[in-house]
């Protein structure tokens, strides 16, 4: 049993962390033999298949479980950041694509045993992707988006060959095994804690692990904390060895202010979730090491729904976004970490690139807000509400305030409304927010995935409700286009499409400010926005 941190005295958290943290060294780590992580959120399941899953259960499960195939690294202004255009094995020893793209075939390392020792066979990576396409799990939705929608398409070929055949090319089917949800899961275990009701074994899974990754889950504690030691067999890693840490301990610690504390006091050795201004004051005393790194698959944006009066106007969504306070937002909001996507130049007025997202041409100019006003017939401006979540009021909040105080000098009137996440999430659903800032991220950021997952069809993540024929037609021409210079001339069309519209106003990519010990290595910003524990070492 590990001591539980109290929820009110910080002080003495950072004494009772450190008591929690050395603990399991009495079990023959040490204290440098364990990497030590907080965070505000929990890890409330092993299964990130399940509804609800956090980030936080994603980063265990990407260490806990081994997928196909993983991404590999770049450079992206001077930071290691996910690379989607490469694809490493992982427990596939090789790979390939058929010259016509239908089929994908892996060969699995021989070696590769699950926690309990048995060997990793084809039988148990077809179960395991049978179950991400049948049972109703997260990532049913998501293997949808790379072809893969039935058991069908899987085949086994041999003990140690596997194959997946696709109705079409699509060149998101193999960057899609590299995801969180395809884990490839001890099939013989999890069957034997099946039940007819649970043929996939959802219960049993959420609060038991059978994989066969980097780390082997001792303790988990909903709510609480989990504990993992090294698998001394795992070499799937960049240097065919096991991960560098012996333990690994993921603590929650809601205080924002007590995990800066403890991670000040070296009782913990990294954090990425510090407001703003926790993470400068660290990062001025120079201790500790802050790596900073906007993060280039999301998106902070002011969205407006397109379908409820008088947003189903372009020129009153125009008007709005000529009379945001673009910089004081970025400050308030951020203290200035991140990418601005405001105060762009477009030549002639067209898009520069066929990614997204990319800075627009949008700036604070009240008298053009007017005019738009008055174009759209309601030069008086009118009454509506600006919703956020509470959940992230540290940056939200000081935004909503500017927002409010800029557009009344237009003559538009906000009621700012702070929504619990469940209700936010419930408004979001039922498209019955009109105007509200919330934040999008892709998996998988290619500009047609962008365009189809966030601005098309009566689903959940189309939080502008956009319903344009155009650009329907040519983000799902985009999907499957071969050509990469036919691609970036769709992806221009795209955003100025976007631009001309105004269906929502993306504003920024917030960094994610990870701070951690001076002497840790190896950090690689993740398509998760969380931390790769197998890719971490102390110096």
């Amino acid at each position: 049993m590990y001591p539980v941190i109290s929820r009110h005295l910080i002080s003495a958290s950072a004494v009772l962390l450190s008591v929690t943290l050395i603990a399991p060294a009495a079990h023959a780590q040490s204290r440098a033999e364990t990497l030590r992580y907080v965070t505000a959120a929990t890890v409330n399941t092993l299964d990130p298949n399940i509804p609800g899953s956090t980030r936080e259960a994603f980063a265990l499960s990407m260490s806990s479980y081994d997928r196909l195939v993983s991404f590999g690294r770049k450079q992206l202004n001077g930071k290691w950041v996910f690379d989607l255009d490469t694809i490493n094995g992982e427990l596939a020893e090789s790979f390939s694509v058929s010259p016509d793209g239908l089929k994908l075939t892996f060969k699995l390392r021989p070696d590769a045993k699950f926690h309990d020792g048995s060997p990793v066979t084809a039988e148990d990576v077809k179960w395991s992707l049978d179950r991400c396409v049948t049972a109703p799990v997260l990532g049913k939705a998501q293997l949808l988006t790379g072809s893969m929608t039935s058991a069908d398409q899987f085949k086994v070929i041999d003990p140690l060959t596997f194959e997946v055949t696709l109705p079409r090319p699509d060149k998101l089917a193999l960057p899609n095994l590299a995801t969180v949800y395809p884990i490839i899961i001890n099939s013989k275990l999890a069957k034997s804690h099946a039940t007819p009701e649970d043929p996939w074994a959802l219960s049993w899974l959420k609060e038991n692990e059978a994989g066969s990754g980097a780390y082997i889950v001792e303790t988990f504690k909903p709510g609480e904390q989990a504990i993992a030691k090294r698998n001394e067999a795992w070499n799937r890693g960049s240097s065919d060895k096991p991960a560098s840490f012996k333990r690994l301990i993921i603590q929650s610690v809601p205080e924002p202010a007590t995990r800066a504390n403890l991670v000040e006091r070296g009782d913990a050795d990294l954090v990425i979730d510090l407001q703003a201004s926790d993470v400068q004051a660290l990062e001025a005393k120079g201790k500790l090491k802050v790596i900073s790194t906007p993060q280039y698959n999301a998106v902070t944006f002011i969205s407006m729904n397109n379908k409820i009066p008088p947003f189903d106007n372009v020129n009153v969504r125009r008007a709005v976004a000529a009379a945001l306070p673009y910089d004081d937002m970025f400050k308030a909001a951020l203290f200035g970490r991140g990418a601005p996507l405001f105060g762009a130049s477009w030549a002639d007025g067209k898009p520069p690139s066929g990614g997204y997202p990319i800075p627009q041409p949008v700036k604070l100019d009240l008298e053009k807000a007017r005019a738009y006003l008055k174009e759209a017939g309601v030069p008086e401006g009118f009454a509506t509400t600006f919703s956020f979540n509470v959940g992230q009021a540290s940056t939200a909040e000081p935004m909503a305030a500017l927002v409010k105080e800029s557009l009344e000098k237009i003559g538009i009137k906000v009621d700012i409304q702070k929504l619990p996440d469940a209700q936010m999430s419930t408004a979001i659903n039922e498209k019955k927010l009109p105007f509200f800032t919330e934040g999008i991220v892709a998996w998988l950021p290619s500009t047609d995935y962008f365009y189809r997952n966030f601005y098309t069809g009566n689903q959940r993540w189309n939080y502008s409700s956009t319903d344009n024929a155009e650009l329907e037609k040519i983000a799902q021409a985009a999907r499957f286009e071969p050509d990469k210079a036919k691609y970036e001339a769709e992806g221009k069309e795209l955003n100025a499409i976007h631009f001309e519209q105004m269906f929502q106003v993306p504003l920024w990519q917030p960094a994610q400010d990870a701070v951690m010990a001076a002497n840790l290595d190896g950090y690689v910003y993740q398509f998760t926005r969380q931390v790769d524990y197998r890719n971490l070492s102390r110096k």
